[in-house]
């Protein structure tokens, strides 16, 4: 199934949730939200050649369901930590190696899908990155909500700063670049603010994913201080690649963590349409 992709998009899927159990059985208009994520990943594949997919999970309730719905499943260990390292499990027992891998999260039901296409785009474009991730160019109207927000939920979000080649220098929960005066840099560009909002999507390169859980973890990836783990790849020398995204007019939505999630993104599917019609 998997092993004859050049690509593949990994859904790691898991059924234990504390705010919200068996969240990706759960239902979002009528569709389990494991479907949704699959079906965007599908879309993929068929706009793509030499393209698969599979959910990775490590429960047979997600894995049973998965098979009865036609959906590729492929059974990981329990003792994965994270998305990153149920990719990597995935990916190592292949026969054949994927060239990129794309981690697409279990409960992303509303990723829009040319968001992951401009992922591939740029990895055919210059395939030199070990890893490449999206950002959003903020409008100073939604950099001044971010700094707005960031007063009751200090660690909600994450920017990112880049070199001239748009490689990641650094990330934070904080806002960077720190803009200190905010009429003068408005002055020298009024179109956009100079921060970039991270989207958490990641694809790796086969060698860089393989090595994951072999490299040295940052500090930085402690709860402690960023608590953010794509710091392990620039801690280790690794190159991330921040790809400009848009969400072409459509709300953008993190995961589904909770009960209220799940109403949002009704609403969003109710306002703005489902992603995929064909």
């Amino acid at each position: 199934m998997c092993d004859e992709s050049r690509i593949l998009i990994c859904v790691p899927a898991r059924y234990a949730s504390t705010r919200l159990p068996a969240k990706p059985l759960i239902k979002i208009c009528g569709r389990e939200m494991i479907v949704r994520v699959a079906e965007i990943a599908a879309y993929l594949c068929r706009s793509n050649a030499d393209c698969d997919y599979c959910v990775a999970t490590d429960d047979l309730r997600i894995s049973d369901f998965c098979a009865s719905a036609g959906l590729n499943v492929v059974m990981t260990s329990a003792a994965c930590r994270n998305g990153t390292e149920r990719c990597a499990e995935v990916v190592l027992g292949l026969a054949r190696r994927p060239s990129l891998i794309i981690n697409l999260q279990g409960d992303n039901p509303l990723c829009p899908p040319w968001i992951l296409q401009d992922l591939i785009n740029e990895w055919k474009r210059d395939p030199s990155a070990g890893v490449y991730t999206p950002c959003v160019s903020l409008s100073w109207d939604a950099y001044e909500a971010m700094v707005e927000a960031k007063k009751s939920t200090p660690f909600s979000g994450t920017t990112v700063i880049v070199d001239r080649d748009n490689h990641a220098l650094a990330f934070s929960k904080g806002i960077i670049p720190v803009v200190r005066n905010v009429e003068e840099a408005r002055r020298i560009n009024q179109n956009k603010s100079p921060i970039r909002r991270h989207v958490g999507l990641y694809a790796y390169t086969y060698g860089t994913l393989a090595a994951y859980s072999t490299l040295e973890e940052s500090p930085y990836e402690s709860g402690s201080l960023e608590g953010l783990e794509q710091f392990r790849f620039l801690h280790n020398g690794i190159s991330i690649k921040v790809v400009d995204v848009d969400y072409r007019g459509r709300a953008s939505s993190s995961g589904i963590d909770s009960p209220a999630d799940v109403d949002r993104a009704e609403r969003i599917i109710s306002e703005y349409g489902e992603l995929i019609c064909d």
